[in-house]
């Protein structure tokens, strides 16, 4: 087992840059097609070129895959589809040689019903963990218990006919949830974190953090209620946005139990925590509640920016919004994840957009206050792939096709080599997913040898960011602006950075408020507008940064 010294800044997470790191996708070292851990290994090198600070691995722990492992029946584990403790160990200690964290996904709301624990809790209702997930009794008429939802379709109840009960499910029915009302639950999952902690893993993002505790009356979640005047009954393609999930998660005994993952997490040095908050409109004051006082979560991130809005007025309200309410706590940005669609293709109108929409993508992601996660692929501006019905590999997607074409287009293998069959992915003859023609074109080797490619961007961004403390855990206060502009300026010891971000697709001209008359220009990567007669001009996709 690997053993590592963790020294250094404790809080080397505020303002840190994760890179996500999808397994299946990343590299296949076996001919199998499926990534593995010694894949991801013989990556690194190129990930800490990127200048990134830490690494984020989607689940790798034993699984039956009915969800791409975040199904689990092993928290100790390594699935045999990806190698084995000894792989990872190793990946771990090439990581930290290369300056690099390493943070695994823990998803501890549910387990896998192939999870020991599990087939022994619905074997009896008198079993040593018959109260180890949530069970409950039919209602006279058969029906649930009540009328909860599954994120992935249907009730989110499933009827055991050897219990005679109900249990709860989140997810899919194959993923049943734990029952964290039982301190022996919060116990058994406090003691797979340590595990990995032992392990010398130096933090931990916590799927679905917000769905660890349920309402214990199982009362009904009330109907979303819908302004006639302003929206009118929207609603997707999936019934659970019609409920109000009042009781179903973020329930306040959420907090005391956060706090004894936060007091497990400092018996250790250096380690953080990010959690993934789902929560509809109130996900940024969930996020808040996480974060604060020192002793829950370090930090958390929510859906707001992963949304099909690329726009300096969405920006600016979410961003504003988190800074009124997470008054001492801590955000992790992002504009994609294994969850949803290729941020280019949420935000492009038109193919040729795909490439200064990445770019200024990354720079304004790049001068947000918190910490930002990338996912892989991003720094080569991949759009969503689009998949056929039959290679399709996600539950959620072939439930809900074709409204919704699930999150495979985005799981897609990563491309390495332009010249090699499925981009240099695999040597075998068939991958997991498909290899879309039009991402081999966008290989890491086509981008590497071309000095204004989006890769080279992200590096040069990313360095930018990292020079400039400001940018890590500064302040930001927003400027207004007569057109549809995003200025604000960052500002940290005596450092002031102003920037002008025009996310649209008209010129536009920022005319310097007369305190910022002065200002310096400060070349960004890839942007130098003109200041003319006391204003900036910007073309469409542009950015500008002075100093101030």
């Amino acid at each position: 087992m690997a053993t590592v010294a963790h020294k250094g800044d404790p809080n080397w997470w505020r303002g840190a840059v994760i890179y996500q790191v999808y397994p299946r996708s990343f590299q296949d070292t076996t001919g199998d097609g499926i990534g593995d851990i010694k894949g991801i290994t013989q990556r690194l090198p190129y990930i800490a070129s990127l200048g990134v600070d830490a690494i984020w691995l989607s689940p790798f722990f034993t699984s039956p895959m009915a969800d791409m492992g975040y199904d689990v029946s092993d928290y100790c584990n390594v699935d045999p589809m990806f190698g084995t403790l000894a792989d990872f160990d190793e990946m771990m200690e090439e990581a930290h040689h290369l300056g690099l964290k390493v943070v695994i996904d823990q998803v501890i709301s549910h387990t896998s019903d192939q999870h020991p624990w599990f087939i022994e809790s619905r074997a009896s209702r008198t079993n040593a963990r018959a109260d180890w997930y949530i069970w409950a009794d039919p209602k006279p008429d058969g029906t649930a218990p009540n009328n909860w939802l599954s994120i992935f379709g249907g009730p989110g109840w499933e009827w055991d006919g050897v219990r005679k009960q109900y249990y709860m499910h989140n997810f899919l029915s194959s993923q049943p949830d734990l029952n964290f009302h039982n301190p022996d639950v919060q116990e058994a999952m406090l003691g797979t974190v340590k595990f990995w902690l032992e392990r010398g893993v130096d933090g931990f993002r916590l799927d679905t953090v917000n769905y660890y505790f349920h309402d214990k009356q199982l009362r009904n979640n009330p109907p979303v209620v819908y302004d006639p005047q302003s929206t009118g009954l929207e609603t997707d393609t999936n019934p659970y946005s019609m409920q109000n999930h009042l009781y179903d998660k973020s329930q306040p005994e959420n907090i005391e139990f956060l706090k004894k993952l936060r007091a497990l997490l400092e018996e250790y040095d250096c380690r953080t925590t990010v959690g993934e908050v789902g929560d509809g409109d109130r996900s940024l004051t969930t996020l808040a509640i996480y974060t604060s006082g020192n002793d829950k979560l370090h930090m958390c991130y929510t859906f707001d920016l992963l949304s099909p809005h690329f726009t300096a007025a969405h920006i600016r309200k979410v961003v504003s919004k988190c800074q009124e309410i997470v008054t001492n706590g801590w955000v992790c940005w992002a504009f994609s994840n294994h969850d949803v669609v290729r941020h280019v293709s949420r935000f492009m109108e038109t193919a040729d957009e795909r490439e200064p929409i990445a770019k200024l993508a990354i720079s304004v992601l790049s001068a947000l206050r918190g910490s930002i996660c990338l996912y892989q692929g991003e720094e080569l501006g991949l759009p969503e792939a689009d998949l056929a019905f039959e290679d399709l590999r996600d539950p959620y997607g072939i439930r809900f096709w074709p409204a919704f074409k699930g999150r495979d287009g985005c799981r897609t293998p990563m491309v390495w080599q332009s010249g090699k069959p499925h981009g240099g992915f695999t040597q075998g003859g068939k991958t997991w997913l498909p290899v879309p023609a039009e991402h081999v074109t966008l290989a890491v080797d086509a981008q590497e040898a071309d000095g204004d490619s989006i890769l080279h961007h992200y590096r040069k961004t990313l360095a930018f960011r990292k020079a400039h403390p400001a940018l890590l855990d500064g302040d930001l206060t927003f400027l207004d602006t007569q057109a549809d502009l995003l200025a604000f300026i960052r500002e940290k010891n005596g450092e002031r950075l102003l920037f002008v971000f025009n996310l649209t697709r008209e010129a536009q001209d920022f005319p310097l408020p007369a305190a910022l008359a002065q200002s310096h220009p400060l070349p960004m990567p890839g942007y130098g507008p003109a200041v003319e007669d006391g204003s900036v001009r910007l073309k469409p996709f542009d950015a500008f940064c002075a100093r101030v």
